[in-house]
């Protein structure tokens, strides 16, 4: 080949092949993280009582969704939800380092073996399961891992029809480079970081690496520095996503970097000795060169050595990450007080749409708390004698109304972004809930606010409700208060551990003295017993209370599925 059109032309297609493998790895990874839908999401949060019982967690998670930057980003993800400390979420981070060698491993095979008798019948069964309601998850992930194998078929073809072997001045530019040169290394460690940030894929990056290795042009020792520099890459991912987030999520991110930098250091320190340790084990000679369909092999065996033994090395440590991490990072004094922000979810934390559903209900649960915080303040304002006190406890509760009214924006908006990812069925159904439940918690707020607006304007009026008003209302303001403890409960915890029936009791419970307390108050105002201004007032604060009632019902009717 003399052609520079013909090298044009299969460059293209090695082109065009890296962006369907980083499409089948996507695909792949997108139907693996539906189809484990929130038992997905439990064994992250959950399995993590230890650091070790967390790396295995993380490891077992990345090889089920065959994507390293997934399972970071969702550990990110639920460090700024709170759902995970730091120091779990650096073991997981760490077992995720361990699973993703096997996409290295996947990739050798496609690369050793031609796959094309598995890739086209995968095709075909995978567009029938497809257009199959209930199984099309199942197509979604044949059609990616189909696309994976295929793209490796095509790149093993392009690079034999490139036959860089014999271009002289390819061959004489990569021989220019002193392989027992750590500067070499160091060069082609930083071209691989800088390509893998660029591309988003380490994938692609380990693709590209096994082509010019099994054509002969690239010297083991400069493709594993390659390797090495696609695993301080490929954190890039993580450290966007938490760009923005909290201080907790992005100490995660953090730790992550650190950790493949901290191993890449002490491999280099080893470096030789280290890759003829791993050539040695599938019986490669670096020195002889020959036996080129081993090259994949050897790349996929050092990845596998080089993040077990580091893993192996840091595992006894994550206390001291985290205090490294925490002292580069600490907090600002500033972060408790940003009232106006969302607590729990961050739009550029959305990448893994499965898990941002998990995030969402974190921050509803909390704008359940803060409707219940609002409504105490009602509660300590109509116990308020003094008209200035009164005042100042009505502007703050008008404030808080304005923040539950941006709250609600916020969320909603971000679960419309959430929406727009591709969610499995039952994720979609948890949405449409969560936005019930966030336009009912409003309305609390929204009650909250007109029950202390009332009070305000009865202490105007240089009016008190007299011991049996106060007495009946505190009866009420109980049971709401009861009520909206057990609201928060559901929204916190896992509906299945829990039921409504005590819900309605108390929703029971606040409409019987809704129902009583009218009827008292007419009378009393028939008697003469109070003014009709006074016992509008009264009247108006029992009808909010079991307004209120309502809403809180409309929210667990909701979290359990009762649209």
């Amino acid at each position: 080949m003399n052609s520079t059109q013909d090298y044009l032309l299969i460059i293209l297609k090695i082109m065009g092949t890296l962006g369907l493998l980083i499409f089948g790895m996507r695909m792949m990874s997108t139907a693996l993280q539906k189809m484990a839908g929130p038992q997905l999401r439990h064994v992250l949060g959950r399995m993590t009582t230890n650091r070790f019982t967390g790396m295995l967690t993380g490891a077992a998670v990345t090889c089920a969704v065959q994507s390293s930057s997934a399972t970071t980003v969702m550990t990110v993800s639920f460090v700024s939800a709170g759902l995970l400390t730091l120091a779990q979420a650096i073991s997981v981070i760490m077992g995720a380092n361990i699973g993703t060698t096997l996409t290295a491993w996947i990739m050798s095979l496609g690369y050793n073996v031609d796959l094309t008798n598995f890739v086209f019948p995968a095709f075909l069964v995978g567009i029938l399961l497809i257009y199959h309601k209930r199984h099309r998850y199942k197509g979604d992930f044949l059609f990616g891992i189909a696309f994976l194998f295929f793209s490796l078929v095509l790149l093993s073809s392009a690079g034999k029809e490139l036959d860089l072997e014999h271009n002289q001045a390819v061959m004489d530019f990569f021989a220019s480079f002193d392989t027992s040169s750590h500067l070499s290394i160091l060069s082609f460690l930083a071209i691989g970081t800088v390509i893998t940030c660029i591309v988003q894929s380490s994938a692609a990056v380990m693709a590209i690496t096994i082509l010019l290795c099994s054509t002969g042009v690239l010297p083991i020792y400069l493709g594993i520095a390659l390797v090495m520099g696609e695993n301080i890459g490929t954190t890039a991912t993580a450290n966007l996503a938490a760009l923005g987030a909290n201080t907790e999520a992005r100490r995660a991110a953090l730790a992550h970097l650190l950790f493949n930098v901290f191993g890449v250091i002490w491999v280099l320190v080893v470096f030789y000795p280290f890759v003829d340790m791993v050539c040695s084990l599938v019986g490669y000679d670096p020195a002889a060169g020959g036996q080129r369909e081993r090259l994949p092999v050897v790349l996929a065996m050092f990845h596998t050595c080089f993040n077990v033994a580091n893993t192996a090395l840091l595992i006894g440590f994550v206390p001291q990450i985290e205090r490294v991490v925490s002292w580069i990072l600490p907090t600002k004094e500033n972060d408790s007080k940003e009232e106006f922000k969302l607590l729990y979810i961050k739009s550029n934390l959305i990448q893994t749409p499965e898990i941002a559903v998990m995030q969402a209900q974190k921050e509803i649960a909390h704008y359940g708390i803060r409707v219940q915080e609002m409504f105490n303040r009602v509660h300590d304002m109509l116990g308020l004698q003094d008209s200035e006190q009164i005042e100042k406890m009505h502007q703050e509760i008008e404030l808080e109304e304005d923040v539950t009214d941006q709250a609600e924006i916020s969320i909603a908006r971000f679960l419309e972004q959430v929406s727009d990812g591709h969610l499995s069925d039952d994720s979609k159904m948890k949405v449409r809930q969560m936005l019930r439940e966030i336009g009912e918690l409003e309305s609390i707020g929204d009650s909250c606010y007109r029950m202390a607006r009332t009070i305000h304007r009865r202490d105007q009026q240089g009016r008190q409700f007299d011991a049996t008003q106060q007495q009946h209302l505190e009866q009420m303001v109980t049971l709401c208060q009861g009520a909206l403890s057990q609201m928060n409960v559901l929204l916190d915890e896992p509906r299945d551990n829990h039921d409504m029936r005590l819900s309605y009791y108390y929703e029971n419970n606040i409409n019987s003295m809704r129902d009583k307390l009218k009827a008292e108050n007419t009378m009393a105002v028939n008697e003469r017993k109070y003014d009709y201004a006074l016992g509008t007032a009264y009247s108006d604060l029992v009808g909010e209370l079991e307004k209120m009632g309502d809403y809180i019902i409309n929210v667990v009717e909701a979290r359990f599925g009762h649209m």
